[in-house]
């Protein structure tokens, strides 16, 4: 199956859009079809052995509507606003002063020269202004399929025609007719009025994808890439999988790759949220769209095009934007059926009226007014616009809907379940607490355990190194390292032996932890993993070690919360540790040593008991509960697969505004 968005000129209401969608359903191989009047743009699931991209252009124009090609969106929205603005400074130029002519007597001003020649000036000022808005009379009667033009053309035309009729009687003389029998003020007036409305629409479809023009502002337009020994200056769509990228202080960073040369820190902030720069050595990962700030370095692509991560940022604003809410699909089926049925209710007036009073012209009244209060398209662009204006300020606040059904989803939400692990916290262990025996001090041990970790590559290592750079301490390079797999490291330094590890490496070695037992008990208590520091088989101090939670955590619980959502925790680790992060940050209610299977099952028995869930999470594991719950919400920073399984997608990990 294939996807294929195609951009429509020629859409005048929600009825427009209705029956486009419906004309390209009825193709064999069509497998969904979705028109969004808002954003003009029609989105088809289709197999391409069935049916080819020509035969869905080719039913888009036998419609009776235009296909904007690739590249030339913005060319044609820009022409289609131009042409309602100045449509509408021509119709609101005559209705200013066929206003006067028909009703300026009621504040005590003079028609000019007479009943016909002011016949005549009506007649002229309103024939400009139907001229203007001609383009409702084709959308609206070109088809047998009515829709919300068809009501502007049969209102306003039937006003106009009316008081056509009614005119060669005043120039004629007859007796009983007068110039305040004539609708041209009314037909005017109507038409500019929607004409009005179709020029601000047109505007409000401009802001609404200014989120996404935004984002591909982002990217830089050149890149340096070094081919055959040669560095040279291209265009960013020209850069290949593979090719070496070359990276100078201040520039952007063209697309996805790893680092192989150099180092430098990078400005990640318009897609991570972070403000801090991160640094980038061998190896680490680059993102497309972010800044170099100091260093030089040399990358290798290895995502281009359509498949960096700003590209697919790009993607899902815009699939969310072109997608349809369940309330909006009502409201385009209510319009399908409501344009007949006005006009029926219109034409039933006229009967009545007309031969109540004998009088079928005077039956025209009634009918004339049904048609013009029922002209306006609010009911089908409202939804739709709505979506697009909330998707499109989500996307610059870092909150991707992939979709306008998970944008109404959200607000039934009662239940949110939060994964530990990346989501609640850091994800990387940070050192918590530091004690040392009576007569040392916190800061000898940290020292002392990262002398012995510097050439460690244990992430509990990188925390203890960590720690150590924080405190400013300057770190030596150990003698005779030795990894002891499982237990901790030993090593020699300044004719001292150093271990660092854990409680069965200290008892291994016959090191007695009385004196810090208070302070190891403690520790545990709280869930922290705990390291042991001694010099020359004598306990020095101990390290607790935990995964820190995120600044932000606890203060999105407890938002949550007053908002009457139940907040719930789940993890695979155990009860001490899980219940530990929680009341950090405010959950009561958690899901501890929970294998990565039964995540989804544990979300489905709630689901079973009437809740309405959503999951937040960012893993592989997660993905499984991710499409389980009611709405996935998937962390940005997080693996490819849980952002491809969730609903919404948190691109910063923190939000500041």
């Amino acid at each position: 199956m294939r996807q294929k968005s195609f951009l429509i000129g020629g859409m005048h209401c929600a009825s427009c859009a209705v029956k486009i969608e419906n004309a390209l359903k009825k193709i064999k191989g069509v497998q969904k079809a979705a028109v969004n009047f808002a954003n003009q743009k029609a989105s088809v699931t289709y197999d391409e052995q069935l049916v080819k991209e020509v035969i869905l252009e080719h039913t888009i124009l036998k419609a009776g509507y235009g296909v904007v090609k690739e590249g030339h969106e913005e060319e044609a929205r820009h022409h289609e606003e131009t042409s309602f603005k100045i449509r509408f400074l021509i119709a609101g130029a005559c209705a200013i002063p066929l206003l006067y002519l028909s009703h300026g007597f009621l504040v005590g001003l003079q028609a000019p020269m007479g009943p016909e020649f002011n016949t005549i000036l009506q007649l002229f000022l309103a024939t400009i202004i139907m001229i203007a808005g001609s383009n409702f009379f084709v959308s609206g009667f070109r088809s047998l399929e009515p829709n919300m033009d068809t009501l502007v053309g049969l209102g306003t035309g039937a006003a106009y025609l009316y008081s056509m009729y009614i005119s060669y009687f005043i120039l004629q003389n007859v007796e009983g007719f007068s110039i305040h029998q004539l609708y041209f003020e009314i037909a005017g007036l109507i038409m500019m009025f929607i004409l009005l409305g179709k020029w601000m629409e047109m505007l409000t479809k401009g802001k609404t994808s200014l989120a996404i023009k935004q984002l591909l502002a982002l990217a830089p337009k050149q890149a340096t890439v070094r081919r055959d020994g040669k560095e040279i200056v291209i265009p960013i769509d020209q850069i290949k999988i593979n090719d070496f990228v070359i990276v100078k202080p201040g520039e952007k960073i063209p697309v996805d790759g790893i680092v192989v040369e150099g180092s430098s820190t990078i400005d990640e902030s318009m897609i991570t949220g972070e403000s801090m720069p991160v640094e980038k050595t061998l190896r680490s990962e680059v993102i497309g769209a972010t800044v170099n700030k100091q260093g030089s370095f040399i990358f290798k692509a290895r995502k281009v095009g359509k498949e960096t991560m700003l590209a697919n940022i790009v993607k899902m604003v815009e699939e969310a934007q072109a997608s349809k809410a369940p309330i909006q699909a009502l409201a385009d089926k209510i319009a399908a059926i409501f344009v007949p049925i006005v006009i029926a209710i219109a034409i039933l007036s006229w009967i009545v009226w007309g031969y109540s009073k004998e009088d079928l012209l005077f039956g025209l009244t009634p009918f004339i007014a049904v048609l013009i209060i029922a002209c306006p398209c609010a009911m089908g662009l409202a939804t739709p616009t709505a979506v697009m204006m909330i998707t499109g300020t989500a996307a610059k606040r870092g909150i991707l809907f992939k979709s306008a059904e998970a944008l109404q989803k959200a607000k039934s939400i009662d239940t949110v379940i939060f994964d530990k692990t990346k989501t609640l916290t850091k994800g990387e262990p940070s050192v918590t607490e530091m004690h040392a025996i009576k007569g040392y001090n916190p800061l000898d041990v940290i020292k002392l355990a990262a002398v012995a970790e510097k050439r460690s590559e244990h992430p509990l290592a990188k925390a203890v190194l960590a720690a150590a750079k924080k405190a400013k301490l300057e770190i030596h390079d150990p003698e005779q390292f030795l990894a002891l797999e499982g237990k901790g490291v030993r090593v020699n330094y300044m004719h001292k032996r150093i271990l660092v590890g854990n409680k069965r490496l200290m008892r291994e070695t016959n090191i007695s932890l009385d004196v810090v037992k208070n302070e190891m008990e403690q520790l545990e208590s709280k869930g922290r993993t705990v390291l042991y520091v001694s010099v020359n088989e004598k306990i020095l101090g101990l390290l607790g070690i935990a995964d820190t939670i995120k600044e932000d955590a606890r203060e999105a619980v407890t938002a949550l919360q007053m908002l009457g959502k139940k907040v719930i925790m789940i993890t695979g680790d155990n009860e001490r540790t899980a219940h530990t992060i929680a009341a950090q940050v405010g959950i009561q209610d958690v899901l501890a040593e929970v294998l990565p299977q039964e995540k989804a099952r544990a979300i489905e028995k709630l689901q079973k008991e009437g809740r309405k869930v959503a999951m937040v999470g960012d893993g592989i594991n997660d993905a499984p509960a991710l499409t389980q719950a009611d709405l996935g919400i998937a962390i940005g920073s997080g693996t490819d697969v849980a952002i491809e399984a969730g609903d919404v997608v948190l691109v910063k990990d923190r939000q500041k505004d």
